[in-house]
């Protein structure tokens, strides 16, 4: 049987005739950490002539699980689809809450969720890139962004106290405020990776928050110089994303793609900025786009917004004033007027949104999720289709796609 014979995928593979029996596989990742996915793939001897993604393999229930839980008890839970980015997918649930009970947030709390944010979404980019590296045969890349990631993370920790998921936004503010002085052993730990860094000895005031993560945002700035030379700059990396994957303009904003994905095809889209919340107006920063849309430009506009993150944490510390952290309100159960309302973010992986109605109780009456990764779906089904199997990873780990974020 020739392609052509599959009478349903006559319309998809007619360009792709090339004589030899077409095979379904299934491809894709098979992990806890990352989740598990399924492509199931049509090829044509090593051509990709349909990809159908198959997602709902770690699907949570999310949603219908937040009709049950009251607004406050709600937030632990709405991190797990996406935990290494828990405060992207918290975020725009604190805002839209907000805009029911009509609060605002003290100054404070506004710029801890910045800082909070963009730690994060340095943590999940080197996440990300970490992945890439491998799956392009670069392990190198796996060691230094998990080694790096660490120090982002234990400044995350201080603030929300915990490493990775710290339900740390809530309606009207955040659960604590920042701490004032640093652990010595902490200090200690850091100063030999910042002197290796950039020449330099952490000053004796580096127990000093404010000093701390001044001096954890020029030891990543710097680092991000090597990733450059290691990476970025590599032959290997080179030869397996440039000119693979290419994602015009025009696809890009049929298709629906957001974050990285849509910037790389040269769209200057960023909620921080076409839709400020919170401390962004305040804040001097770039948003990095990308001309050509292949996967070197999605990498390329990923390894930019980290150092542009570096940027916002670095005044966001500096101008962060004094004051509360939160409105005054019931720890847990706090009753929201009826009403509907929408927030847009943007999550490391691009724009999370929620619409969130009441009905006047302390729980929702309906909570509706739309992640980055599940706008992502249909651009991946696009750059597949006519590509060889040996190109699937660099596109797929290109997209920054996250299956447990995508199912919720």
């Amino acid at each position: 049987m020739t392609v052509l014979e599959e009478k349903k995928e006559v319309k998809t593979v007619e360009f792709y005739d090339v004589g030899e029996a077409a095979l379904k596989i299934s491809y894709g990742p098979q992990h806890p950490g990352t989740g598990h996915f399924r492509l199931v793939v049509t090829v044509s001897g090593d051509t990709v002539v349909w990809a159908d993604p198959d997602p709902g393999f770690v699907h949570r229930g999310e949603e219908k699980l937040a009709e049950y839980k009251t607004w406050i008890t709600n937030i632990p839970h709405l991190e797990r689809p996406v935990i290494l980015d828990s405060a992207g997918i918290q975020y725009p649930y604190a805002l839209a809450v907000e805009k029911l009970m009509g609060v605002e947030p003290p100054e404070r709390a506004k710029f801890l969720r910045v800082i909070m944010a963009e730690l994060q979404r340095i943590a999940s980019h080197l996440y990300w890139f970490a992945l890439y590296g491998v799956f392009l045969g670069h392990t190198t890349m796996f060691l230094w962004c998990f080694g790096d990631r660490e120090y982002l993370v234990d400044l995350t920790s201080l603030i929300g106290g915990q490493r990775i998921t710290h339900a740390y936004f809530e309606p009207g503010g955040v659960r604590n405020d920042a701490p004032k002085k640093v652990p010595a052993e902490l200090v200690r730990e850091f100063s030999r990776y910042y002197r290796m860094a950039t020449g330099k000895e952490l000053s004796r005031e580096s127990d000093d928050f404010k000093k701390y993560s001044q001096a954890v945002c020029e030891f990543f700035d710097e680092r991000l110089n090597d990733y450059w030379d290691m990476f970025f700059n590599n032959e290997l990396f080179i030869s397996r994303t440039k000119d693979v994957g290419v994602l015009t303009a025009e696809d890009a904003i049929r298709l629906g793609a957001v974050g990285t994905t849509l910037r790389a095809s040269g769209i200057r889209f960023d909620n921080r900025v076409n839709n400020p919340y919170d401390a962004y107006p305040q804040l001097k920063f770039e948003v990095p786009v990308g001309s050509k849309g292949d996967c070197y430009d999605r990498a390329i506009v990923g390894f930019r917004e980290m150092r542009e993150s570096v940027k916002i944490i670095s005044q966001a510390v500096e101008m962060m004033p004094d004051g509360p952290v939160k409105v005054k309100q019931h720890p847990i159960n706090i009753r929201v007027p009826a009403g509907e309302a929408v927030a847009r973010t943007e999550a490391a992986r691009g724009e999370m949104m929620y619409y969130i109605r009441s009905e006047g109780g302390d729980k929702p009456y309906r909570l509706k999720i739309s992640p980055p990764s599940f706008r992502l779906l249909p651009v991946m089904k696009h750059l597949l289709k006519g590509e060889q199997v040996a190109n699937i990873p660099p596109i797929y780990w290109s997209l920054n796609y996250w299956p447990v974020e995508a199912d919720r």
